[in-house]
């Protein structure tokens, strides 16, 4: 029997007082999946309004994650491969998407976090790739509290390719010869140049909607993280979803591959 709406407030405050503050991650990876899903379990003309609520969700994602002091956090919402997906799917999630991006800017201010986008910015269309670079907030001179990544036309593949290709592109600035950049080329130099270098690994992915895999997130960073896999499909995900999330996460003895 489901709760009644008081006393799941009860239980969800008793989850959220019950976390230890010492041992929840420092970097919590989203995979925001189930729009399309969730759109036609409702029964849903079309998927806008799926991908409307999916964007609000992840909004208060945003404040959840202020609330709890997470140092980072990042958000998966577009994959190199759902560019491959029709236009007249693709254009009303874009849509949505530059909504989101142009209320970025007050909203990492309202809860004191930086923003960047990361991904391959350049495959997506002119209006979503200048929203993307509007959203950012300036890491020269950002001391905001806390990160936020929206991960937007990423792949895991690809972040690794981008590394190596600027890792190699910056030894020969250098002057490094061809016959000596192999020797310079190692699990160190390579991370340095990944879209999220500056920031822990993520210690915690979580993915909605049943699905018990990675495709490709952070693939070279997720490698020793925590992963937890939820039912609700992304716009129904709740507070108490991702309490409970965290709560896993907290109980877990990591092992780092030993």
């Amino acid at each position: 029997m489901p709760f009644s709406a008081p006393l799941y407030r009860v239980y969800e405050r008793r989850l959220y007082r019950s976390l230890p503050a010492d041992r929840l991650p420092s970097h919590v990876g989203v995979i925001l999946d189930g729009h399309r899903r969730f759109a036609r379990a409702e029964g849903m003309p079309d998927y806008t309004a799926s991908y409307r609520t999916g964007m609000a969700k992840l909004r208060e994602l945003l404040s959840w994650s202020a609330q709890l002091r997470l140092p980072a956090v990042t958000a998966w919402v577009l994959s190199t491969d759902n560019l491959r997906r029709p236009q007249s799917e693709l254009d009303p999630y874009f849509e949505v998407l530059v909504g989101l991006l142009d209320d970025l800017p007050r909203l990492a201010s309202t809860l004191g976090c930086s923003v960047r986008v990361i991904g391959s910015v350049d495959l997506l269309p002119s209006t979503l790739a200048e929203a993307a670079k509007r959203a950012e907030t300036d890491p020269a001179s950002d001391d905001r509290r806390w990160h936020f990544n929206l991960a937007l036309g990423y792949g895991g593949r690809d972040e690794i390719v981008d590394a190596c290709r600027s890792l190699v592109a910056d030894l020969a600035d250098k002057g490094t010869s061809a016959h000596e950049i192999p020797a310079l080329i190692d699990a160190a130099t390579l991370a340095s140049h990944l879209y999220t270098a500056d920031l822990p690994d993520p210690d915690l992915v979580i993915r909605t909607s049943g699905e018990a895999r990675l495709s490709g997130f952070l693939l070279w960073q997720s490698a020793y993280a925590e992963c937890v896999f939820v039912d609700p499909y992304w716009p129904a995900f709740r507070r108490v979803d991702f309490l409970r999330a965290l709560r896993d996460f907290a109980r877990r003895e990591r092992r780092f591959g030993q």
